[in-house]
């Protein structure tokens, strides 16, 4: 009976803790990789500015409840500015730049591409910021730019049309918009509440996206399947993803968090496979572990061990 004992429940506390996070862990990186499953579904019927801002508006609603709380009604407010840029940058272009890419691109194709947005976190980083990176990190940057090349040479599926070669720019493109908007971010909001970042970002998006999507609305009626996953995009891979994933980082940390990023591309090509029938090829596997390692390197996730110093005489 010794589990009954007071510092045997607080170490099975911390044992279910850890057991906890890790689950968040994996259920953020594969509702963030379903993202592409539904955004195939509905991109072909809504195209990309009404997908874009659908999405956005829906996760905005969702994340709305952040502002029964004065003080992030307060922040809102005070940031508002930094806030339309992070919507900017993290929200509008990339939704739309990644819902044109899905036009040509599969969903595992795209969710694997979109593991390279810490590669450009590290290199604005350290050109912008002028944060220093240690030979480890250069190397992944290069290893990471390795995978890229390896990945895009199987171009769409083995077809290198100039389609497919835009929405690859379009994709990655849209992944810089990510790195940008981190470095940013850490800069200009660092005081300011992590749900108040998110809603703020999702209600910009939306405000100056509802009215392209008011321009560029479909022309023939829309299927309820495609509905239901422009629903499922909004409502669960953004809003309540991001909701998870705020809460992982507030109980385990951020860089426990954002290490669900290495977990997506894993889940959308599992979901491309399983739901659309895609096809996955040796080199998208190849180049997705080339690109996991060099960004897992280039992010400083992975460290080598400090190496022990003299010994000192007694």
């Amino acid at each position: 009976m010794r589990w009954l004992y007071p510092q045997h429940r607080g170490y099975w506390k911390r044992k279910g803790e850890v057991r906890m996070n890790f689950i968040e862990r994996a259920l953020v990186g594969a509702i963030w990789g379903a993202s592409f499953l539904f955004m195939r579904i509905s991109v072909p019927e809504f195209g990309p500015f009404a997908l874009a801002a659908l999405r956005v508006a829906i996760a905005a609603l969702v994340l709305s409840p952040v502002l029964y709380s004065t003080a992030a009604r307060t922040q809102l407010v005070q940031h508002i500015k930094p806030l339309f840029i992070v919507g900017m940058t993290n929200s509008a272009v990339p939704f739309c730049l990644f819902a044109y890419a899905m036009l040509t691109l599969s969903a595992g194709f795209e969710s694997i591409l979109n593991a390279t947005a810490p590669l450009w976190g590290a290199l604005i980083a350290y050109l912008w910021l002028r944060i220093p990176l240690t030979w480890l990190q250069a190397a992944g940057l290069l290893i990471g730019l390795a995978g890229v090349v390896t990945l895009v040479g199987d171009g769409k599926g083995g077809e290198h049309s100039l389609s497919a070669w835009i929405a690859i720019i379009a994709t990655l493109g849209a992944t810089l918009c990510y790195g940008f908007s981190a470095n940013y971010a850490k800069q200009r909001l660092t005081h300011v509440l992590p749900s108040v970042i998110a809603f703020g970002g999702h209600f910009s998006a939306a405000l100056v996206l509802l009215p392209l999507a008011f321009l560029f609305w479909p022309a023939q009626p829309v299927s309820a399947a495609a509905w239901h996953a422009v629903g499922a995009l909004g409502i669960l891979c953004t809003g309540i993803g991001f909701m998870l994933y705020f809460r992982l980082v507030k109980r385990a940390g951020a860089a426990y968090a954002m290490s669900s990023i290495f977990l997506v591309p894993m889940f959308g090509t599992l979901w491309g496979m399983c739901f659309l029938c895609e096809r996955v090829t040796l080199r998208m596997i190849l180049g997705c572990a080339i690109i996991l390692i060099g960004t897992m390197l280039a992010s400083g996730t992975v460290k080598l061990p400090a190496r022990p110093g003299p010994a000192r005489r007694v």
